[in-house]
């Protein structure tokens, strides 16, 4: 009606049900998406706390981590015919933020530098220090480790900087990826077993400590070397280049690590490149090695060694490349620790086939090791390893006087485990400590640091003062120091393989087979002669001669000729 008015009708609004708000297609299927939330709150509760430790099993070639721009060069990196020169240009400010890292810290990070490389420039490579005790003078209160460091107990009044003496050989520098580790420490004995060595009691010879390798920087006692080290002159220190730390993929001539050795000039690591020499002579692995000029900024250039440092592409060449690499670190062991593979990180580096292999054999092999009886190490070594090669490494190591070698506390060894036989050889690398002992040393003696007989295997040579009441104990995690699992068992001298292997009476016939087999192809035919006269030859070209380099080279010859002449009467060796 006009005039009418009716109160206006409120339509009450609903509000949106929950599950009007979801998504259709979560509405329809909402039953099997229920289940999943459901069952993952489950594994959450129950499991939540638990470790999952993957097992790769799988037996693929495949790399995962493959090389992507390869820049071919100029030269061959390693043509020894051929000079070779590396420049390394790094801001001042990077390097002492670098130096005052490892000098508080001990920790050996990367620096980003330009390289120069016979004549081809490569931008952002990585660089870092490379070594363990060869870097103790760097750290200024650094003990006199093996083969470095400036205070070493009992240097009976060596002046730093002097000559060493002829006992002493070429030393420093050894290094495990970015361990720390090589401090002294102590083996313990096993029950029927000699601690730290294995093998079975010396002929009787006792040749005295013979001149050893050429020596550097720093006296040391018995066969120790130190290197007199200074951040002042970067062009000396040990360094590693990485290709493609900065640049994944990247590569120089299919190599992405090379290693700058400890020792310049005069004083280079003759028994290095020798020992490499004569490893490769015998039909065994060997990395790579060639002189060449080295400079640092607008320092000037010294000559070095550089060696070819074992990374993915060096594994994949061993053998047919069917097989995996595995790396000793300086600061592990060869203990059983359980099944979890990532408790054998700090112990052994996998330098290929990452993505489809892991630390699963490894494991295998030290389990058993730890857990065999004499009479099951003898029946069944030839399960797990390649006994041949096994033999053949041993003998090599002695003959080579290569006193830190599985054994030793570098760890400097390298196990290949070959996928289609299922079984483990052991491969050397490292060899600063070599030709430096009793050259008059048989099959049957030990190779020794203190080169004399009787001297512990891997540890202080004989004779040598106790450690000093109030140093410091050793860091944990380094070999023979510490609270850490490195600090047991074998850590600082001795391993398992060898030992038991020298020990056993069933191996002798395999291993002097092996040693005279080495003897021939190195020493026996007069390779080992050839091998210095050409390398000697090689350092004059890259280094110039020099009154210091030529008496480094008589002392290493001293040493190769007094070596030849004690095998070569050696019944054992000859007969």
């Amino acid at each position: 009606m006009p005039g009418d008015e009716r109160e206006p009708v409120v339509v009450p609004v609903r509000r949106r049900r929950l599950k009007d708000r979801l998504p259709v297609r979560l509405r329809h299927h909402w039953k099997p998406a229920g289940a999943l939330c459901a069952g993952l709150a489950v594994t959450v509760y129950f499991f939540g706390d638990a470790r999952v430790s993957p097992y790769v099993t799988s037996s693929s070639r495949v790399e995962a981590d493959t090389i992507t721009q390869n820049i071919e060069g100029t030269v061959g990196l390693y043509d020894a015919s051929v000079s070779h020169s590396i420049q390394l240009t790094y801001e001042q400010t990077d390097f002492d933020k670098m130096m005052k890292e490892f000098e508080d810290e001990g920790t050996k990070d990367y620096l980003s530098a330009d390289l120069t490389i016979d004549g081809v420039h490569l931008e952002d490579v990585g660089i870092r220090l490379k070594g363990n005790s060869t870097l103790s003078s760097l750290r200024g209160k650094g003990m006199g480790m093996p083969g470095g460091g400036r205070d070493m107990p009992g240097r009976a009044g060596a002046q730093q900087g002097a000559p060493p003496a002829a006992d002493q050989g070429a030393g420093g520098g050894r290094d495990p990826g970015r361990d720390t580790g090589g401090g002294p420490g102590t083996t313990e004995q096993q029950p029927g077993r000699q601690a730290g060595g294995g093998e079975k009691g010396g002929n009787g010879a006792n040749g005295g400590a013979a001149a050893g390798g050429q020596g550097a920087a720093g006296g040391g006692p018995a066969g120790m070397v130190q290197y007199d080290l200074s951040a002042k002159k970067p062009e000396e220190l040990p360094w590693l280049i990485k290709i493609d730390e900065y640049i994944e993929g990247r590569a120089y001539q299919g190599e992405r690590e090379i290693s700058l050795r400890p020792g310049s000039d005069d004083q280079l690591p003759l028994n290095e490149a020798l020992a490499l020499s004569l490893t490769k002579s015998s039909g065994q692995p060997a990395e790579a090695y060639s002189f060449t000029s080295v400079q640092v900024n607008n320092r000037p250039a010294v000559t070095r060694l550089m060696v070819d440092n074992p990374d993915t592409e060096y594994a994949e060449a061993v053998g047919d490349g069917n097989g995996v690499l595995y790396k000793a670190r300086a600061g592990g062991s060869f203990d059983y620790r359980g099944d979890d593979p990532s408790d054998y990180e700090t112990s052994f580096r996998q330098l290929n086939k990452s993505g489809s292999q892991d630390l699963e054999p490894v494991m295998k092999l030290i389990k058993w090791a730890d857990e065999a009886s004499d009479k099951e190490f003898e029946e069944e070594l030839h399960q797990y390893v390649d006994v041949d090669s096994l033999a053949t490494y041993i003998a090599t190591q002695n003959l080579l006087l290569n006193s830190d070698d599985i054994s030793g506390p570098g760890k400097n060894y390298m196990l290949w485990y070959d996928l289609e036989t299922k079984k483990f050889s052991v491969l050397g690398w490292d060899y600063n400590l070599s030709l430096s002992g009793d050259t008059a040393a048989g099959p049957d003696d030990k190779v020794s640091m203190g080169g004399g007989p009787g001297a512990p295997e891997g540890g202080l040579p004989e004779g040598m003062p106790e450690m000093p009441e109030g140093m410091p104990e050793m860091p944990e995690g380094m070999p023979g120091g510490g609270n850490g699992e490195a600090g047991k068992g074998r850590s600082m001298g001795g391993h398992a393989l060898k030992d038991r292997f020298l020990e056993s009476d069933a191996f002798d016939a395999v291993y002097k087979a092996a040693y005279k087999k080495v003897y021939a192809k190195t020493y026996g035919s007069g390779t080992a002669k050839q091998a210095l006269d050409t390398i000697a030859d090689q350092a004059r070209q890259a280094a110039g001669s020099s009154k210091e380099l030529d008496a480094a080279v008589k002392k290493l010859r001293t040493t190769v000729t007094e070596r030849t002449a004690a095998l070569a009467k050696n019944k054992q060796v000859t007969g």
